[in-house]
């Protein structure tokens, strides 16, 4: 088992996962708001890459601790056992307008939110 704790930085990420790249079934890499980075290069080095959807895993009820190195050994639990819940990795060039549109559904409910708080505060007020 590799335990390390690295600085955001690709090339030490690859470099310590390389020696064992001929054993490793694959990297999974939890979906959080910057993983486009690690999984761009595990990709372009030839790794398997699952980007893990954190909603969907669940932990061990009654777990009496839980902190990155347990979690990572669960998560490899899971992809061993085949039922690791992964997302879709969308392609380098659709990423932009992927993101674009996110944001633009976000601004579009905080609007819509406003709106009616704006409406109901009126209502009151009459």
């Amino acid at each position: 088992m590799l335990e390390l704790k690295l600085d955001n930085h690709p090339e030490l990420v690859i470099k310590a996962l390389s020696r064992y790249k001929k054993q490793l079934k694959g990297v999974a890499v939890e979906s959080t708001f910057n993983w486009y980075w690690l999984v761009d290069a595990l990709k372009d080095a030839g790794f398997s890459v699952s980007l893990v959807n954190t909603a969907k895993v669940v932990q061990y009820n009654g777990l009496k601790r839980t902190d990155d190195r347990y979690d990572a050994f669960h998560l490899a639990h899971l992809m061993r056992l085949g039922i690791l819940p992964t997302g879709y990795i969308y392609p380098k060039e659709h990423r932009a307008l992927r993101d674009l549109l996110r944001k633009r559904m976000q601004l579009v409910q905080d609007r819509s939110r406003e709106i009616i708080r704006l409406k109901s505060f009126i209502q009151v007020r009459r």
